[in-house]
């Protein structure tokens, strides 16, 4: 399917790895110029030398820093002022329960799962009506729907995402503008073999016990392939998809045990 992306343009944040990456990779497929983002330069150089390799027509364009950093936003802003596509996207918090959540956990949860985005989404919304094209696409989480004991932080920071941007998306549609919420649970990167490391000293179990019982959590009883989540991603960015918006789609194997 062609999504008629060719030549537009997008910024994706902390896309140096995972599931930004795939996101990137997939819309740099289309013909589509990416403004990649990440902290770690080595990283971000990797992923940029992999997406000109991959065969896309688009221009790759790299900006290292802390999506979360005024500075940095600036400067993915420098490189697209005129984005046809915004994907936010940020490392998780790290684990935690409500109880042992002081204002410092809540405040890195918000800086970096909430704040950052709407700074982003507020830089380039208007300019998108403007034009008549926009698509945002917001890589949150399952959490979001089904918050766990030990990710009151997380769940909370995207839940508030998920409902201010809710409120846009009924406001901008109109302008050929959508909003979505992706919402990973269980992908084969970087951020579950983290946690896979954090099980083992939380629970007392082996790294390969804590990656088994990841797979066992999942319906499809497999860790998603971060090419599935990309291409997900392109598709809610297409022309095609410009009747879908304020949505949230669950990629996650089937695991959702809800009806909506």
């Amino acid at each position: 399917m062609d999504l008629q992306l060719n030549g537009r343009w997008a910024i994706v944040a902390a896309s140096s790895e995972g599931l930004g990456f795939a996101c990137a990779k997939a819309l740099h497929a289309e013909g589509v110029h990416v403004v990649i983002n990440g902290r770690r330069l080595d990283a971000l150089e990797k992923a940029a030398a992999a997406l000109r390799e991959n065969g896309g027509s688009g221009t790759v364009v790299a900006v290292q820093g802390d999506i979360t950093l005024e500075s940095t936003r600036t400067e993915l802003l420098r490189a697209c002022s005129e984005p046809d596509i915004l994907v936010t996207n940020n490392g998780g918090p790290p684990p935690g329960s409500f109880q042992k959540s002081g204002r410092t956990e809540w405040m890195h949860a918000l800086d970096g799962n909430l704040l950052a985005h709407t700074a982003m989404i507020n830089a380039v919304i208007d300019g998108m009506c403007e034009r008549q094209f926009g698509r945002i696409v917001n890589i949150t989480s399952a959490m979001v729907t089904t918050p766990r004991p030990t990710m009151a932080t997380s769940s909370a920071a995207r839940a508030a995402l998920t409902a201010a941007v809710k409120g846009l998306s009924l406001d901008v549609v109109k302008h050929n503008v959508t909003i979505n919420n992706l919402l990973p649970e269980r992908f084969d990167t970087e951020r579950q073999r983290y946690m896979a490391k954090v099980a083992t000293t939380r629970d007392g179990i082996t790294y390969e016990e804590a990656r088994a019982r990841q797979v066992r959590s999942i319906a499809a009883g497999r860790l998603g392939d971060p090419d599935e989540f990309g291409a997900a991603c392109a598709f809610l960015c297409g022309t095609q998809a410009g009747y879908i918006s304020g949505q949230n789609l669950h990629l996650d194997g089937g695991s959702y045990p809800a009806l909506v």
